[in-house]
């Protein structure tokens, strides 16, 4: 593995890098203070993203996207990483891959207008009283005799759904014996906005990521029709694991700069703030404090790299992943709280970012699969050579 930056690489982590500090860091206290991100602002920002070239980079070039592999992507999404989320995430916004895998009228309808800024994706899987146990979910699709789906059912917590023109949603659509049991099959559908029966409500208000919002989706007798299926029917895990398999990795990318951008603060408050006639950097207590949070962060953004790398040569394992993830998430809790903690009581105001950063880093470890989740992947895969 070459550990040099390309050219293009370096190019596309200095544009990044100037468009967070210059187009999204002066929003950021409007956003924290009221926890609504306006929608001229949103054009204004997304207008900006697509001149610096930034805008919908993970997907294909072929598709009308930035074509980044994926290595470059999570170089990207570090920068993204340190802003607050609402703002880089719908501003600069990366349009699921999982709409590639539609077919030419669906990538027509649905891709081509999240790639051109004229609106947003959202995926819904997770149900109240199915969360990590996606196999679980009651949400159901029946097939009608005309080919026709009727889907019902509940989903939560859905990210962008208020701004979203559609879902994928994700639902029961039929069940095979297995040797552990019944398992149930699930099916990929496109829903629209407007559709007979299905409602988008607002979600639950939460600590992390302000101006981010959450959805409440409800599924009343939606009719759709069999054109709406994405990918093959009883086949939307496939899908899903075949084009949302890096987003975990994009979560371990965005930790590693918000983690970045809280180490700097510490650094340079360790370096400058006086106590007892010297700086507090020349106490062990902080000295040792720096040292180990920065061999975390070299330790996680090598995972995260390095997992990134063997997607792209295609050799990734869901170990490798869950791995990246794990360590990124919980190193960014580590690393917010002792910036705080250097800081001593100035580190809780908001006059700074870390509080921030300290808050948001709560729902890193919950999303995208559990910290236990990810424990649950790798222990599986060290396990499973010795299993009968």
């Amino acid at each position: 593995m070459n550990f040099d930056l390309t050219e293009e690489q370096k190019l596309i982590i200095k544009t990044t890098k100037h468009f967070v500090e210059n187009e999204l860091y002066p929003h950021e206290a409007l956003i924290e203070k009221n926890g609504h991100l306006p929608k001229d602002l949103i054009k204004e920002i997304q207008a900006k993203a697509m001149k610096a070239g930034i805008y919908a980079a993970n997907i294909p070039l072929e598709e009308g996207g930035g074509g980044l592999d994926t290595l470059t992507w999570l170089l990207f999404e570090k920068e993204l990483g340190k802003a607050n989320y609402a703002l880089h995430w719908t501003c600069v916004a990366r349009p699921s891959n999982i709409l590639c895998a539609g077919t030419k009228e669906q990538k027509d309808k649905y891709l081509k207008p999240c790639i051109s800024g004229e609106t947003w994706d959202c995926l819904a899987m997770t149900e109240p009283n199915a969360g990590s146990d996606l196999r679980g979910m009651k949400s159901s699709a029946k097939e009608t005799e005309t080919g026709d789906w009727i889907l019902n059912g509940t989903k939560h917590f859905i990210s962008h759904a208020d701004i979203a023109d559609f879902t994928i949603a994700f639902m029961a659509s039929g069940a095979e014996d297995t040797p552990k049991g019944e398992k149930k099959l699930i099916t990929a559908f496109f829903v629209d906005k407007g559709t007979p029966g299905f409602e988008v409500r607002p979600g639950y208000e939460n600590v992390s990521h302000r101006g981010y919002t959450n959805s409440i989706l409800e599924f009343s007798d939606v009719k759709v029709p069999k054109e709406a299926v994405l990918g093959e029917v009883h086949k939307g895990f496939d899908v899903a694991n075949n084009w949302l398999g890096a987003t975990r990795l994009q979560v371990g990318a965005a930790c590693l700069g918000r983690a970045e951008r809280a180490f700097s603060h510490a650094t340079e408050w360790a370096a400058t703030r006086q106590q007892f006639g010297q700086t507090i950097g020349k106490f062990q207590g902080i000295s040792f404090k720096l040292s180990d949070m920065a061999m975390e962060m070299k330790a996680s953004e090598l995972m995260v790299l390095e997992a990134g790398w063997k997607y792209d040569q295609g050799i990734a394992t869901d170990a490798d992943m869950a791995m990246a993830k794990l360590k990124a998430t919980e190193m960014l809790a580590m690393v917010s709280d002792e910036a705080i903690q250097i800081h001593g009581g100035m580190g809780l105001m908001n006059e700074l970012p870390l509080e921030r950063i300290w808050r948001d880093a709560r729902l890193e470890r919950i999303w995208e699969g559990t910290s236990e989740i990810q424990r649950h992947i790798i222990s599986r895969s060290l396990l499973r050579p010795f299993e009968n």
